[in-house]
């Protein structure tokens, strides 16, 4: 097995969230730099507070910190909003942030007065988009939520989305008609990149499209600056690895450029560190089991043992590093 801790990695999707520095000591023991994704979540702190804690903790003795700004939504159906949304990019741009990040409100929750939800590819965002094409600006997309949340319960094919929406129905998209159905945000944020062939755009969470690799190939085939990061959905991997692990491998081994490393762990203030840390060892050392090793495993998220995958070293590089550096021009 490769030397975990030795191998130079970044956990390029988290959420920097709390005044401490636990996230970094730990980061700086198992070999991470960490890449913190500003969201306009009700219940984080403000995104002008995370981007303040990012910035407030980067330091020579914790330099691998970095982040992504994400655009504020308020006011959004105003005249002039998409000129103060580029105005506070700019700005962001200048103090380090590294991309710009749409997050699942834009679909799933923002209203106009009809009751008509705004989708990314509607007008009021065009010109926000236009800005980032044309400037090469990175954009990091999370657009609704896994498939799942569209099924029945007993239907769902991992056990974290099975409890989830169980415990909170007002969330489970297959009660609710009023909401846009799955595809409705799939289209729209493939018609965005459509229409901006040359936005180099993440796709959050496997673009979202976590139950079938072939549905992910056919987005990367089809535009080309489209990459994806791993983050909340390696428990995905896991049922299909269970399933059908050839298949897997061959999708990593083919797409080994476009595949971004990340855990979307959250440091919550509300929790205590030692859970969180807790959590996140967890989650580093199974991933790197899975991805790294051919071993047997069990995973509480799926009924079935499956092996790792044991990617070559190369690849490993790729999806834990260099392509996170890249297409976020990390130093």
């Amino acid at each position: 097995m490769l030397p975990f801790k030795d191998f130079p990695k970044i956990d390029a999707h988290i959420h920097f969230n709390a005044n401490r520095d636990d996230l970094l000591k730990l980061a700086d023991d198992y070999g991470f730099s960490l890449f913190s994704i500003n969201t306009e979540v009700p219940e984080f702190p403000s995104i002008i507070e995370q981007q303040e804690l990012v910035l407030n903790h980067q330091s020579p003795s914790y330099p691998d910190l970095f982040y992504a700004t994400t655009v504020s939504t308020e006011n959004v159906f105003d005249d002039g909003w998409a000129d103060q949304a580029i105005a506070k990019i700019k700005q962001d741009l200048d103090k380090g942030a590294s991309g710009v990040k749409f997050w699942k409100n834009i679909g799933m929750s923002i209203q106009r007065p009809d009751g008509s939800f705004l989708m990314l590819d509607d007008e009021e965002l065009k010109p926000v988009f236009d800005f980032l094409e044309s400037n090469d600006i990175p954009v990091l997309g999370h657009q609704g939520e896994p498939k799942n949340c569209w099924l029945p319960v007993e239907e769902m094919t991992v056990k974290s989305d099975r409890e989830y929406f169980s415990g909170h129905p007002e969330y489970h998209m297959y009660k609710h008609d009023e909401y846009p159905d799955y595809w409705k945000h799939i289209e729209a944020r493939d018609r965005i990149l459509e229409s901006h062939p040359k936005l180099k755009f993440v796709g959050l969470h496997l673009a979202s499209l976590e139950w079938n690799l072939e549905a992910v190939a056919k987005r990367l085939d089809t535009f080309p600056n489209l990459m994806v990061d791993l983050a909340e959905r390696i428990s995905h991997l896991y049922y299909h690895t269970a399933e059908d692990r050839q298949q897997v491998k061959d999708f990593f081994e083919k797409y080994q450029n476009r595949i971004i490393y990340g855990t979307d762990i959250i440091d919550d203030p509300a929790a205590s560190p030692e859970d969180i840390i807790t959590d996140l060892k967890q989650r580093w050392t199974s991933h790197w089991k899975f991805l790294a090793t051919d071993d047997e495993m069990y995973s509480e998220q799926v009924n079935a043992s499956f092996l790792g995958l044991k990617l070559s070293k190369g690849i490993l590089d790729k999806i834990y590093r260099t392509n996170a550096q890249k297409r976020y021009r990390l130093s």
